[in-house]
């Protein structure tokens, strides 16, 4: 009953949002992909905001629910009836009265189950689309046939554009590469690699007085070249949503010197390798959004790579929706995070494999915990002055607990993710 009055609803929403975006006709840029979709969004949003007026999804509102919130530009009512009503009300008034809507939307979308993608395509069609990542071992494998059949679904909104328009993808990425010949579309390419359109080099941890503030890079577009800072997060994958954002700046004429200045005030969401002060002196690295392998591996390497650490440990809770994949992962996850930390404290069922490889004997030690908040409490007297700890997991091990209990000021939880009422009341 359940499933049917939740289809009945998405059904509602959809024609709502459909009939809106035909009536308003905004620029609609989404964004797709595994891996860094929503910190993409938000640069690409950044960067657009300074010539057009620009909505963008709220979070990570990607699914059939969250498109059309953004689209009617409403909060999600979750359990609330006047929320509705008000949402029907303020949808009936948008389609019936003239109203100042946004002159451009950018969409992240996301896939959860087969077919996920294709019910958002049906109520907009893309003008420009960015693809981030699309990994060997994507999240939410569980439910597909295959990886290459979730690598598929993530770059379908590619395939509904038309002739000449505008598909940002990354240089780095064979998968897309080799999809991207399918379509008819205009490719932009950003990364490392030195075909890329946006090109990126000389990647490297920004520091301020010899203490790390976070990411630059030099980023080169058509021969000019800008000095690129992301304040805030670590990570060699920080910089990438920037480049993405100059990338989609010039098929909309936006010049690299201008996109970089809009994107001086752009920072990561939540949970995506934020810098906060923990407790005893040390650096806690806020990685606590989600966690697929790739997501894992990079944040590992920035871990690794961190400057003036006296310890490195990683806090790495369970990698969910891997189906078949999950033993092997967690296995080689687990011997990254060993070579790459002093101590790794594994925080679920599934992170028991990462002390159960071959190479166990190789590296850290590895410390087991059931649960985040059993995790947190040891924690908190472990951390020593100068130690950079890194926490990482799926939403539902809900690592931002163990974050929370190390900050060296409460205050900062208002900065973490899930920090909502409905988040909160939940175990």
């Amino acid at each position: 009953m359940k499933s049917f009055l939740k289809s009945i609803v998405a059904f509602f929403l959809a024609l709502l949002a459909r009939a809106v975006v035909r009536r308003y006709r905004p620029h609609i840029v989404m964004v797709t992909g595994s891996v860094g979709k929503t910190s993409t969004k938000d640069a690409v949003a950044a960067v657009l905001s300074s010539r057009f007026l620009v909505r963008k999804s709220e979070k990570s509102f990607n699914s059939e629910f969250g498109v059309p919130f953004t689209i009617l530009g409403v909060d999600n009512p979750w359990n609330n009836a006047f929320a509705w009503l008000s949402l029907i009300k303020s949808s009936v008034a948008l389609l019936a009265l003239p109203n100042h809507y946004p002159k451009m939307l950018v969409l992240e979308v996301g896939a959860d189950r087969p077919g996920d993608l294709a019910r958002i395509l049906r109520i907009a069609t893309p003008d420009a689309v960015v693809v981030t990542r699309l990994p060997e071992v994507p999240v939410h494998v569980e439910a597909y046939a295959s990886p290459r059949a979730v690598r598929e679904e993530e770059f379908s909104p590619a395939y509904a554009l038309t002739a000449e328009a505008p598909l940002v993808i990354s240089a780095d990425d064979p998968y897309a590469r080799e999809s991207a010949m399918r379509t008819p579309a205009r490719v932009i390419s950003y990364g490392l690699a030195d075909d890329a359109t946006v090109r990126i080099s000389g990647v490297a941890f920004s520091e301020r007085e010899g203490v790390v503030d976070g990411m630059r890079a030099m980023v080169t577009v058509n021969g000019e070249q800008e000095d690129l800072v992301v304040r805030g997060s670590v990570g060699a994958t920080q910089v990438l949503p920037a480049s993405a954002a100059m990338a989609i700046a010039l098929a909309f004429k936006i010049s690299p010197s201008d996109a970089r200045a809009s994107l001086e005030a752009y920072e990561p969401p939540p949970g995506r390798g934020r810098l906060l002060a923990g407790k005893n002196d040390s650096i806690l690295i806020d990685d606590s959004y989600n966690a697929s392998p790739v997501a894992m591996e990079h944040a590992l390497a920035t871990l690794k790579a961190f400057p003036h650490a006296a310890r490195r440990i990683a806090v790495l809770g369970d990698m969910l929706e891997l189906g078949r994949y999950s033993v092997e992962e967690h296995e080689r996850i687990g011997a990254i995070a060993r070579a790459s930390a002093d101590i790794v404290v594994a925080v679920g069922i599934r992170a028991r494999a990462f002390a159960s490889s071959t190479e166990k004997e190789i590296g850290a030690e590895v410390v087991l915990f059931d649960n985040a908040e059993a995790a947190a409490s040891a924690l908190v007297g472990i951390v020593a002055p100068g130690d950079v700890v890194l926490v990482k997991g799926s939403q539902s091990i809900r690592t931002e607990r163990i974050v929370k209990a190390l900050l060296a000021d409460p205050a900062d939880a208002a900065r973490l993710v899930r920090q909502e009422t409905r988040w909160q009341s939940r175990a």
